[in-house]
C-alpha cells in the first residue's frame, strides 16, 4: 500500500442519520497523509483503531490506537492528518458541524471507553468491547473484538427536505 485507502462504511446522503454524514475505514501506511486540504461547517470524529496519527493544524497532536480526534472545523481550516510509523487505521467520522459559525478547534481524547461526551445533543459516540453490552444506535463493527455506536437524533435536517 503506498496511498490511503479509504472504505466507506456509512454514507446516506440523505440525511436519515440525523448528523451523521459518512464514517470511512482508512488506512494509511507509514508516513503518509491526505494532503494539506480543508474543511468548514463539519465535525471530524477520528476513531484511531491502529497505529498512530498527528494531525497537523496549528500545533501537532498526535494520536496514539484507541485515541479519539475531535476536529471542529466551524468557519474552516486547511489540515492534514499523518501516519505514523507504522501507518495508521483510522474511521473518519464526519458530522453537520454543532456550530458552524464558531472557530475552528481540535481536541484530542486519550483511550476513551464508553460514551464519549463530544459537546453536542444531537451525536454521541461510543466505543467498547464488542458483546452483549454493546448499546442500541448505528453499530460499526471493524474487527479485533470492537465496536463503535453512533447514537444520533435521526430527525431530518431542513436541507433534506
Amino acid at each position: 500500500m503506498t496511498a490511503v485507502e479509504g472504505v466507506p462504511l456509512l454514507e446516506p446522503g440523505d440525511g436519515s442519520l440525523g448528523p451523521l454524514l459518512r464514517v470511512t475505514d482508512d488506512r494509511l501506511p507509514p508516513g503518509a497523509g491526505y494532503g494539506v486540504h480543508a474543511h468548514r461547517a463539519v465535525d471530524v470524529v477520528a476513531v484511531v483503531l491502529e497505529g498512530s496519527l498527528t494531525h497537523r493544524w496549528g500545533g501537532d497532536a498526535p494520536l496514539a490506537a484507541g485515541d479519539v480526534g475531535v476536529l471542529r472545523a466551524g468557519t474552516g481550516l486547511d489540515h492534514d492528518e499523518v501516519a505514523g510509523p507504522a501507518g495508521a487505521r483510522v474511521l473518519q467520522c464526519h458530522l453537520r458541524a454543532a456550530d458552524p459559525g464558531a472557530a475552528p478547534s481540535h481536541e484530542v481524547l486519550r483511550a476513551p471507553a464508553g460514551w464519549v461526551d463530544l459537546g453536542r445533543p444531537d451525536a454521541r459516540l461510543w466505543l467498547g468491547d464488542d458483546g452483549p453490552g454493546v448499546p442500541d444506535g448505528v453499530v460499526l463493527r471493524p474487527g479485533g473484538g470492537r465496536a463503535v455506536v453512533w447514537a444520533v437524533d435521526a430527525a431530518r435536517p431542513d436541507w433534506a427536505g
